[in-house]
């Protein structure tokens, strides 16, 4: 729906009557397409009357769910909290709240919001909502339930119920309730988000492009959406699509440091020089390196002591010596003979690659107390980086502190997609562990 031909969006901005659902949803409309350069006018204006004293709760009310269509969210409490006895500009401001994460104060402004008018049991999905995500989940359940003999046919408990399975650790079944909530509002820009947020953390990148392009089909864009989807596409080396979607977050907030920063990271990439027939190369020898051996014709002992000594890909055996491999239990001669040739007909060897795994593990110092090595071998999901940080450790194979900082800055800054931002997040969250990469 977009705003009528006998009524343009300055004169919809200041009409001196509350703003109806009808009249929100030809402001959304006009926002997702070729009116919102006259939306963010027209706000811009209203907001300078309103500043300029004088103005009405009315006036209040339509900049305030206005800035919350532009996703500014401060503004748009700022604006909302000069207007009562409004469900419809309580909900928004709710809405904006949550935003915030002032999750108590959302809460009850949904409440406010369906006392005055506001769609009841809406208003209560979206309390529970505030509720759960302010940690009290079995409250939040509770209100769910309360209202499913009315709620259950809708998009929004079936997304509130996925929230609650999601925070008790079920992923599955909040994948279903998010699906639910998808098939019967398939613009619930939430559920949308949460599924793409899904299938990213599971590798399934395609499907999560997907879901995060459907998410952003119509306004407020979440940022984090915005963000998600940017890096998605910078990993798939799509530059232009993802500086579309930073710049997007800069123009709706200039202040937000990391979206600008991906932006200055992209603009170096312009000037770096890339070799595809090397990049071709190393595509081909990661393949080949990553074959299991039992796609090999090799004896049943060699099989067999290969499995014992859990070597299962042609670069597991690039990994270790060849005195290591003589060491396994009944591996002998002949068996490292038939390795030997299997290797050497791709052009392989054995060991070839031991200089990796030394530097791997050039953090084990038998000097350190097991409290300390314990330390080194965490996870490296533990420092919870970013998805573009956590993408290049997977694709430098990094999987503890230790292996990282064994790494130098350099080193890091080499892989692909990897930039000075990513770098500087990696060295605060190694600073608070009192920690730091080689060299540093």
């Amino acid at each position: 729906m977009s705003i009528s031909n006998d009524m343009n969006v300055a004169e919809l901005l200041n009409l001196s009557t509350p703003m109806t659902m009808d009249q929100v949803n030809a402001l959304r409309g006009a926002l997702t397409g070729p009116q919102a350069g006259e939306v963010r006018q027209a706000y811009g204006e209203l907001k300078k009357k309103i500043e300029a004293g004088g103005s009405s709760a009315a006036s209040y009310g339509r900049a305030g769910i206005t800035a919350y269509m532009l996703s500014r969210h401060e503004e748009a409490d700022a604006l909302l909290t000069h207007v009562s006895g409004d469900g419809i500009a309580a909900y928004f401001h709710a809405q904006s709240l949550t935003s915030l994460e002032r999750h108590a104060d959302a809460a009850a402004k949904f409440e406010e919001a369906g006392k005055s008018g506001y769609d009841q049991i809406d208003a209560t999905l979206r309390q529970a909502g505030s509720l759960r995500a302010g940690g009290s989940v079995d409250e939040a359940e509770q209100m769910l339930r309360s209202v499913a003999a009315n709620a259950a046919s809708r998009a929004e408990y079936s997304f509130q119920m996925g929230c609650i399975w999601a925070d008790r650790g079920d992923a599955l079944t909040a994948v279903e309730y998010f699906e639910r909530a998808v098939d019967m509002d398939p613009h619930h820009s939430r559920a949308l988000f949460w599924l793409a947020a899904e299938n990213s953390l599971r590798g399934n990148d395609e499907e999560a492009i997907r879901y995060y392009e459907r998410s952003l089909s119509r306004p407020p864009y979440f940022v984090g959406a915005l963000l998600n989807l940017g890096l998605l596409y910078e990993d798939r080396e799509s530059y232009q699509a993802a500086a579309f979607c930073f710049q997007r977050i800069v123009d709706y907030d200039p202040t937000h440091e990391q979206a600008a920063l991906y932006l200055k990271d992209i603009e170096a990439t312009k000037d770096m020089h890339f070799d595809e027939d090397q990049a071709r190369q190393e595509a081909r020898m990661k393949q080949l390196l990553g074959r299991p051996v039992t796609d090999f014709e090799l004896s049943v002992r060699s099989r067999n002591c290969l499995t014992a000594m859990d070597i299962q890909t042609l670069g597991d055996l690039t990994e270790i010596s060849e005195q290591e491999l003589l060491a396994g239990k009944n591996f002998g001669e002949t068996s490292l003979l038939e390795i030997r040739e299997l290797l050497a007909a791709h052009g392989l060897c054995i060991g070839m690659n031991l200089h990796k795994v030394h530097a791997r593990d050039s953090y084990v110092d038998q000097s350190l107390t097991p409290e300390e090595q314990a330390a080194l071998n965490r996870p490296i999901a533990d420092l919870n980086l970013s998805v573009r940080s956590r993408k290049c450790m997977n694709r430098l194979a990094i999987q503890t502190i230790g292996q990282l900082i064994s790494r130098t800055p350099d080193e890091l800054l080499a892989s692909r997609n990897f930039g000075v931002t990513s770098l500087n997040e990696i060295r605060l969250k190694l600073g608070e562990m009192n920690m730091k990469l080689r060299n540093d």
